[in-house]
């Protein structure tokens, strides 16, 4: 209940506070391409329950329909806006819609497609006792996913092979070890990345085994 009442708060602190700035991304999008301005995509929750998660669009329509649920940097489906939205962490901002909603949580595991997650092992399937989340460690530590994945003949593919599995086991640990306090450690870092710290790699380490 802690934990809940914390994400409505700060979820409805950071709307009111960022306001401005969802109407100026809003007007972008619309200016840059045809289309809608916010992107649902089908994921699964906690239990595995669908829902939609929000995302401001950053591709053409019908990207879903055109390549797969993994995105590299030089993806043509990308739009020009979408680029530096992407590139900002912008674009999950409408997530802080599904925390209110009790769809997701700020920290914890982040959500897949259902077509990964019935993939899942028997192990695996723990990621969905928790509620997912908008940011954790896997997120901080592959906050340049675009970038990995540049250049991949198949970026899902290449996503399954270099991202997913520390992905997963980042995702594990969170679940096993999860608190309020470990989520403050998360928020703080994510933080720390958004605004370009340096020594990404070594600021997540020490942040994660500190007592």
């Amino acid at each position: 209940m802690l934990k809940r009442l914390f994400d409505m708060l700060l979820s409805i602190a950071t709307i009111v506070l960022l306001s401005p700035l969802f109407l100026l991304v809003a007007l972008f999008i619309k200016v840059g391409s045809p289309g809608p301005i916010l992107y649902r995509s089908r994921r699964a929750g906690l239990r595995g329950k669908p829902f939609s998660l929000l995302k401001f669009r950053t591709m053409v329509v019908n990207a879903d329909r055109i390549g797969g649920p993994s995105t590299s940097l030089d993806d043509p489906r990308v739009t020009r806006i979408g680029q530096i939205l992407r590139k900002c962490k912008l674009d999950e901002l409408p997530q802080l819609i599904n925390v209110l909603k009790g769809e997701m949580s700020l920290v914890g595991p982040r959500p897949e497609v259902m077509s990964e997650v019935e993939l899942y092992t028997t192990e695996e399937q723990l990621l969905l006792t928790v509620a997912p989340g908008i940011t954790d460690w896997a997120s901080i530590q592959f906050h340049n996913e675009g970038e990995i994945l540049k250049g991949a003949a198949d970026p899902h593919e290449a996503y399954r092979q270099l991202i997913r599995p520390e992905k997963i086991r980042l995702g594990l640990e969170y679940v096993r070890n999860r608190s309020l306090l470990i989520d403050l450690k998360i928020l703080r870092a994510t933080f720390r990345t958004l605004l370009g710290t340096k020594g990404r790699a070594s600021m997540l380490a020490q942040m994660r085994h500190q007592p």
